[in-house]
């Protein structure tokens, strides 16, 4: 077993989140982390990083040249560890065109799946995006859907195959010999303190309830949301309007269409009732 710990999802899901809580738990300071700040590295997808460990430039390969060195970058990075890594990674978990999961499985320790209502992401990663939404529901149901797949410039990030949002969420999921804890956005607003505990017993750490306590508290929505109004964040993508924007459930129902509504249920309908944003009936239950 490796020493990573993937904190996975399809972007705008509560990784950020996830991070921040993680953060505060491990550090268990006095005062907030810096949400600027986070434990845990770049994100997997960093090119920095991947230039550093590779030791050529990615900007000298092609996409597919980069992908096969990928998972070894990520094997170099665990053996390195001298703890736990928590690592964001946005990519679906997927197979080079030499056959290697792109994440190494040696590699890795576990995953921390972060799971949210598709329709709430919509939302949520168009205004992230600077994009409307008809085009983020669009894009949520195409197998090709990738980040940084045909740069103009250099990027700080690597190519981030997504698939569907129903494919990341399975790939993840359903790929064997992969330990996985699914933490749904919704059941971690419900009852934060609860799911994170959670997730602290699954990476082995200890279960101390002062310092969850803290950890929660000093996590909130609010907190992450006042320091990026007071000092920016470094997440924000171009065009947004924050990052910390509204971290509500339900939030959709303010801005979707009945018609997107439909089009996204159609798309991913066996993956919403596998994890209860559907009921039996095909009914939304949030």
């Amino acid at each position: 077993m490796g020493n990573i710990y993937w904190l996975a999802s399809y972007p705008k899901s509560g990784n950020t989140w996830m991070r921040l809580l993680l953060t505060n738990y491990l550090r268990n300071a006095d005062e907030p982390a810096d949400i600027n700040s986070l434990d845990g590295g770049p994100i997997a997808s960093a090119r920095q990083a991947f230039d550093d460990f590779v030791g050529i430039e990615a900007s000298d390969l092609t996409q597919d040249e980069i992908e096969r060195y990928r998972p070894f970058v990520y094997d170099q990075m665990s053996e390195a560890a001298k703890e736990s890594l928590y690592l964001k990674v946005h990519d679906a978990f997927t197979y080079t065109p030499y056959s290697y999961p792109l994440i190494s499985k040696a590699a890795t320790a576990g995953v921390i799946y972060l799971l949210r209502n598709p329709l709430d992401v919509a939302v949520s990663f168009a205004h992230h995006s600077a994009a409307t939404v008809e085009r983020m529901v669009r894009k949520m149901g195409e197998a090709d859907f990738a980040f940084v797949d045909k740069p103009r410039a250099l990027h700080n990030q690597l190519r981030q195959r997504l698939l569907t949002w129903s494919g990341h969420v399975t790939s993840w999921i359903d790929e064997p010999d992969l330990r996985v804890i699914v933490a749904r956005y919704e059941d971690l607003k419900a009852d934060t303190l609860g799911k994170f505990r959670e997730v602290i017993r699954f990476c082995g750490l200890e279960d101390d309830p002062p310092r969850l306590e803290k950890a929660v508290r000093f996590s909130q929505f609010e907190q992450a949301q006042k320091q990026e109004q007071e000092h920016g964040f470094g997440e924000k993508m171009p065009g947004s309007d924050a990052f910390f924007r509204k971290g509500q459930v339900g939030s959709w129902r303010e801005e979707l269409t009945p018609e997107l509504v439909e089009k996204l249920i159609a798309d991913h309908a066996a993956v919403m009732k596998r994890f209860g944003y559907l009921d039996e009936n095909g009914e939304l239950t949030y």
